[in-house]
């Protein structure tokens, strides 16, 4: 492996460029259909929790190829397997554009989840062999901002393209970006020494793996519709799921080649890191979810208007990741990590405010309070939870940690609309309850949308469902801030020292 450690690309700032294309045109892929949801939802003829599985699709099979990403690099090569998962990447978002249907959008998406998996482990392997070790911080630190500007651009760009162009177009700007970081990458690292190992697939654990997610994705996205257990297909779905991901642990603890390495659970940050890591992120992911839902289906903002409220959650992570990178070791990462979750669940606390008089500027202000967290989540959580690794079991650790969090994010997504349209739900028949021609304010009410006629109820029950959907994202938000200041307490359970394993003489940090 020598002499990949001593390989350097004729241009640095334009490997690096080429990486990190590929990785933001990815993880922009992650967010943008956000704010377009409602409209593909529209355009396509079905509803908007059918919507959601445009996101789902996309992370699931996402989270199943990460684990794979290891043994195919091992198998073709580094940068021979980002060159090929950029052109397939490209060839699935052209797909994804020209679908005339809600199933075939969902299933190229699927393709686009498979063939991106391999994307962002390997822009971090390659960036981190390509700097001198010297300036690896800085990569990452680098890698860090780009992983927090695309979800933000996301949105916008989103909500920008679908109100001015139409919904492909957040597909179709993925073919320029990633033919030029192919051409580039292509150009840049060619030379680069490849050493290929053959080892067996853990084709038991991949089947295992694929079945188990994938049988408790569909369950979560089509419970709410199948009113849960009082359905069949959700019973068989549940018991397949179940029995499918016990075969898997059981299998990925014994097999000599695990897919996924549980084994590191053992240690006590990454166990720790991990579960802070994935609970965290799936509160991040679905506070991002909802909101530009709501300001679109019950406030009446454009997908533009929608993206340009939840940016500012942006502006401070890009400005302080530098910083965080350089000085966070220098205090301890429980404190930085908590102070994250204090922010965050602070934001939502302050959600739980909102009225249906809410401003645009109120919620831009709290977005842009809930970066100070997001800025400081994600730097000391991944320290912390690889910490405690032997330094041959580090990018094991990072692709399992990225895999249950990817998941995490898409159990999100699913769980957190069907929990905010059951709330909405339940609160408009409570309220419903209390309407009757003989309440004085039900008459005084009548009388103001012009005497009891047909329109009347009908705009009645539309103020009702409005104030449903906001009593319900109240309720959400509040349960949001409660998750995050239970992961306060959570992050302090690990043990340091957290430096990192570089070697014997920064061990004893």
């Amino acid at each position: 492996m020598s002499t990949n450690a001593s390989f350097s690309p004729p241009s640095l700032v334009m490997a690096t460029i080429g990486l990190s294309l590929a990785t933001f045109m990815q993880v922009l892929d992650t967010t943008i259909a956000n704010v377009a949801l409602p409209t593909i939802s529209g355009n396509l003829g079905v509803s908007s929790e059918q919507g959601t599985w445009v996101i789902t699709s996309f992370a699931v099979s996402n989270a199943i190829a990460l684990p794979l990403t290891g043994w195919l690099s091992r198998r073709f090569g580094e940068v021979k397997l980002f060159l090929w998962a950029t052109i397939l990447f490209v060839l699935a978002s052209f797909l994804c554009g020209i679908s005339t249907s809600m199933p075939e959008l969902v299933g190229f998406r699927v393709l686009q989840g498979l063939v991106a998996g391999p994307l962002y482990p390997m822009t971090q392997t390659l960036l981190i062999a390509v700097y001198p070790p010297a300036k690896r911080g800085m990569a990452l630190a680098l890698l860090a901002m780009v992983t927090v500007v695309a979800p933000i651009a996301g949105p916008i760009l989103g909500g920008w393209i679908t109100d001015s162009y139409s919904w492909p177009w957040i597909f179709f700007i993925n073919i320029p970006i990633g033919i030029f970081a192919v051409m580039v990458v292509r150009q840049q690292l060619k030379a680069r020494p490849v050493v290929i190992t053959r080892q067996p697939m853990d084709y038991v654990g991949l089947i295992t793996l694929i079945i188990g997610v994938g049988a408790l994705q569909i369950v979560l996205d089509k419970g709410n519709d199948l009113d849960w257990f009082e359905s069949n297909f959700i019973l068989l779905g549940t018991a397949l799921s179940v029995v499918a991901l016990a075969a898997f642990i059981i299998w990925e603890m014994t097999d000599k080649h695990p897919i996924v390495n549980l084994r590191l659970f053992a240690h006590r940050n990454f166990r720790i890191g991990t579960i802070v890591l994935v609970l965290g992120y799936a509160g991040f992911f679905g506070i991002n979810l909802i909101l530009p839902q709501w300001l679109q289906t019950q406030m009446g903002y454009t997908a533009t208007w929608a993206g340009l409220a939840v940016a500012p959650i942006g502006i401070l992570p890009v400005l302080m990741s530098p910083f965080v990178g350089k000085y966070a070791n220098k205090f301890d990462l429980r404190l930085l990590a908590g102070l994250a979750f204090l922010a965050i669940g602070l934001s939502c606390f302050m959600r739980a405010d909102f009225t249906n008089q809410v401003d645009f500027q109120h919620i831009a202000l709290v977005q842009l309070f809930m970066g100070i967290g997001v800025a400081l989540f994600f730097m000391p959580t991944l320290t912390i939870l690889m910490s405690d690794l032997p330094p041959h079991q580090i990018a094991d650790g990072a692709g399992l940690a990225t895999f249950l969090r990817t998941l995490g994010g898409s159990f999100a997504a699913s769980l957190t609309t069907w929990i905010w349209i059951r709330r909405a739900d339940q609160h408009h028949a409570y309220m419903s309850e209390s309407i009757s021609a003989y309440d004085p304010v039900t008459r005084h009410t009548l009388e103001s949308l012009g005497g009891a006629s047909t329109p009347a109820y009908a705009q009645m029950d539309q103020i009702l469902t409005s104030q449903a959907y906001m009593f319900s994202t109240v309720d959400y938000f509040t349960m949001m801030g409660w998750l995050f200041m239970g992961l306060i307490l959570l992050v302090w359970l690990a043990k340091p020292p957290f430096a990192a394993k570089a070697g014997p003489a920064t061990s004893g940090h």
